[in-house]
């Protein structure tokens, strides 16, 4: 059957104009990622699934770093910080000179994340670990119930489940009695609590935001760009950090054999480190309220009060940093190590910086351990991951598979010396596109007691052995190389 000419003309015409906007959607890509390899692999998508790929990059793609979306919030970071820098500074050239020689070893990180973050080196920390839900939970509710100012807290994921109404009810309670609540949630992590939920806590007087409003979850193009933060500061003084959310996912009951088995890490920090985590706390909630909460005195801990010794520092990078500060403290961890490096996550797509800096650290002789689940919460995630594996073993890292359930934990021990704790994953989201934070922590006690934590966890793992990794079956390995492509979309 043969097309009309007018039909014809049509489809010429059609596909003229498709030509013409793939070539402007490879235009803006190539100038507006920054990543070469991110480019490569959206200009790969956009031209070799037509239409699809186009749609997939404005749903997803699109980078913000240098948008009006976070203009306000920029703003507002630099107002807030002219206000505090000088005693961050100062405060933290004291601790430099008054630091041990564990820390004074680890001076180039501390001075990164004061050159890059302007987060302050703060010494004079009480510093608690806290393994799963179970202890992290216990800690939360009694430090909320202690509560007598203010209560801010920030959390991507907040279920309408059993311990999210157990929270939910307590900041009701706290509410009542006169203390100050404030609570910024991520709109798609916690879509369960955006209607009654959240109204709940409003008439009982709490104020509660969303970070990012989505209007249309199918078509939100700002899920790339989630507060993956989890922050709780009560009264200036008690601070929470770490990759547990508020949900019963995250809570291991005896009685529940057929529910997952859920590893996790948190930090329970009193001191004068609670002091940037409120910062933060404050730059997000003045972008998400669109409110301009001064940064007074009865917010921000007296240098004087220090009910420890050790010394903290907080990393934290995202859509509106104009460097991915958690990668570059996480590399200059790794090029610091003299003995071994011991690392967690749950995700690993690491890129080609930190595959880079862990294969030179185990060639120079560093011992490195790598733990990861033997099975992520996404096929496709974990296909990438797997295709990194064997680059490492022939170098010489150690590779286990955790067995037990699913390891969700975001840690690093070096040397028995420095720990970190944190949101951010090693993939490129929490590198370049979610709102992330991690704690540093410059004690040789506690990065002992992370250190043990860290080989319990081996004892419900698998080693990888790199001849039998290397030699299995072609079909396996062409899966993880064809996912590899897209890691850096993941």
């Amino acid at each position: 059957m043969q097309l009309a000419l007018s039909d014809i003309n049509w489809l010429l015409i059609g596909e003229t104009l498709y030509l013409g906007l793939l070539i402007l959607v490879c235009l803006r890509i190539i100038y507006d990622t920054r990543s070469s390899i991110k480019t490569l692999a959206y200009l790969l998508l956009v031209i070799f699934l037509p239409v699809v790929g186009i749609l997939f990059y404005f749903s997803f793609g699109i980078n913000y770093r240098k948008r009006s979306l976070y203009s306000k919030k920029l703003l507002q970071n630099v107002e807030l910080m002219n206000q505090i820098e000088r005693k961050i500074i100062s405060s933290s050239k004291q601790n430099f000179r008054e630091s041990s020689a564990e820390v004074q070893h680890y001076k180039p990180l501390a001075r990164l994340l004061l050159q890059d973050n302007l987060s302050p080196l703060t010494a004079g920390n009480k510093v608690k670990l806290l393994l799963n839900g179970e202890q992290k939970f216990a800690e939360v509710f009694e430090a909320i119930e202690k509560a007598r100012h203010h209560i801010h807290l920030e959390y991507y994921i907040i279920g309408n489940d059993h311990i999210g109404n157990q929270l939910k009810a307590l900041l009701i309670k706290k509410a009542k009695e006169g203390v100050i609540v404030r609570m910024i949630y991520d709109d798609f992590g916690s879509r369960p609590i955006r209607r009654k939920f959240r109204k709940e806590l409003q008439a009982a007087g709490v104020e509660v935001y969303p970070f990012h409003k989505v209007y249309f979850l199918l078509l939100a193009n700002r899920l790339n760009y989630r507060n993956h933060r989890k922050i709780i500061v009560v009264d200036s003084t008690t601070a929470f950090v770490g990759g547990i959310n508020i949900s019963d996912s995250y809570l291991n009951y005896p009685d529940q054999t057929e529910k997952t088995y859920w590893r996790d890490t948190h930090l329970r920090i009193d001191g004068p480190g609670a002091f940037y985590l409120q910062y933060l706390f404050f730059t997000d909630w003045n972008f998400s309220s669109q409110r301009h909460l001064e940064p007074e005195k009865k917010y921000f801990l007296p240098p004087d009060t220090k009910p420890g010794n050790t010394v903290v520092q907080i990393a934290s990078s995202g859509p509106d940093s104009a460097r991915p500060t958690i990668m570059f403290s996480i590399l200059q961890a790794i090029a610091l190590a003299k003995e071994e490096i011991l690392l967690t996550t749950p995700y690993f797509i690491p890129g080609e910086s930190i595959l880079d800096a862990l294969s030179i650290a185990a060639m120079g002789g560093v011992t490195v351990k790598l733990l990861v689940p033997e099975n992520s919460d996404s096929f496709i995630v974990n296909a990438a991951a797997r295709s990194y594996y064997e680059s490492l073993l022939e170098v010489g890292v150690h590779i286990y598979l955790y067995e037990k359930g699913f390891i969700h934990s975001k840690t690093l021990v070096v040397d028995q010396n420095l720990s970190m704790v944190g949101t951010a994953n090693l993939d490129f989201r929490s590198f370049d596109l979610n709102f992330e934070v991690n704690a540093v922590v410059y004690d040789t006690a506690f990065a002992g007691e992370l250190r043990d934590a860290f080989f319990q966890d081996l004892e419900h793992a698998r080693k990888l052995d790199a001849a039998a990794w290397k030699a299995r079956p072609v079909y396996k390995q062409l899966i993880e190389k064809v996912f590899k492509l897209i890691s850096p979309l993941l």
